[in-house]
C-alpha cells in the first residue's frame, strides 16, 4: 500500500501530522533531497513538498517527474507562497489542453 508525506520546515508542515500524514522535517535543501530519496524508496505514492526548499531541488524534483511514483506536490509555507506549484499545475494544464485554461 501507498502512503503520502511531507517535507517543509518543521512550523509549517506540522498540521500534517494530524491528518495521518507522515511529517519529514527539513531545515535545508540537503536534508530535504534525503528525505525526499528516502520516501521514494520506501512506498510513497504522493511527497507534498514546500515551495520554500522546492526552488532550491529542481533536479530532484524534476528527476521524479519522470518516474509514475512518487509525485512531488508543491504547497505553500507558512511563509506564505512563492506561486511555484501554482505556475507548475498551469504549465501541465496548458501541456495537456494545448491552451492555458486556468
Amino acid at each position: 500500500m501507498y502512503k503520502v508525506g511531507v517535507v517543509g520546515d518543521k512550523d509549517s508542515i506540522l498540521a500534517f501530522k494530524a491528518l495521518g500524514i507522515d511529517v519529514y522535517p527539513a531545515n535545508d535543501k540537503f536534508e530535504a533531497r534525503r528525505n525526499i530519496d528516502t520516501m521514494a524508496l520506501q512506498d510513497y505514492a504522493v511527497i507534498f513538498l514546500t515551495e520554500q526548499l522546492a526552488q532550491d531541488l529542481q533536479e530532484t524534483i524534476e528527476r521524479y517527474n519522470k518516474k509514475l511514483v512518487p509525485a512531488i506536490i508543491l504547497i505553500p509555507s507558512n511563509q506564505g507562497t512563492l506561486n511555484i506549484g501554482k505556475q507548475r499545475i498551469s504549465d501541465y494544464v496548458e501541456k495537456a489542453v494545448g491552451v492555458n485554461i486556468l
